[in-house]
């Protein structure tokens, strides 16, 4: 196992465990270094060592996201950050911030101890595309937005189960920035809820 110098971690000395951190290793004998006090340095075996669990990161809103950056970058503290008379708060931020005691807490766990962001979901634009499979009979197949890989722009496109992995997976803010957004919006479908599925 790899340590990084200044890493939290446990050692193993006698019968006792000991928290300290990671010092490096010792000149000539290869031992791993722990200072475990101020004034106090353990050399000892790596497999004595084992890294802190690192605590799990929350997860937060896109918004509350930004909002934290745009806290730190105007270098407010966490008290001003969960200032909700603040002019500069979305409404949005100000809801799920004041909807109930624990988005506080978990907004104020992000600001201290990092974050990770809540994954959107993301959707197929699935328009159905009549074709005639003879000549008296008519099958629904089906076009979806594209991406263009030469131009890197949006467009529809017929679909060939032999280049699915064109279709675009978009954000709801992604479809309805496009031209014509909200009319293909009526036609999004979440990504997961087509996995496996046959076009």
């Amino acid at each position: 196992m790899r340590f990084k110098e200044g890493e939290n971690v446990h050692v193993i000395v006698g019968n006792e465990l000991l928290s300290g951190w990671y010092n490096g290793k010792e000149f000539g004998t290869g031992n791993s270094l722990v200072k475990v006090s101020k004034d106090k340095i353990i050399a000892t075996k790596d497999c004595f060592i084992a890294k802190e669990k690192e605590p799990e990161l929350v997860v937060v809103p896109r918004f509350a996201d930004d909002w934290i950056n745009h806290c730190k970058q105007k270098v407010y503290d966490l008290f001003l950050s969960m200032d909700y008379e603040d002019s500069d708060m979305s409404y949005e931020m100000h809801n799920w911030l004041t909807f109930s005691d624990e988005n506080q807490e978990l907004f104020a766990r992000a600001w201290l101890d990092g974050y990770e962001v809540e994954k959107e979901p993301l959707y197929y634009v699935r328009l159905p595309f009549a074709s005639r499979s003879t000549d008296f009979e008519k099958e629904t197949t089906y076009t979806y937005i594209i991406v263009n890989i030469t131009t890197d722009e949006m467009q529809p496109s017929i679909s060939n189960r032999n280049y699915g992995s064109w279709k675009a997976e978009l954000t709801e803010a992604q479809i309805k920035g496009m031209p014509g957004g909200d009319l293909y919006w009526q036609f999004a479908v979440l990504v997961r809820d087509l996995e496996g599925e046959e076009e």
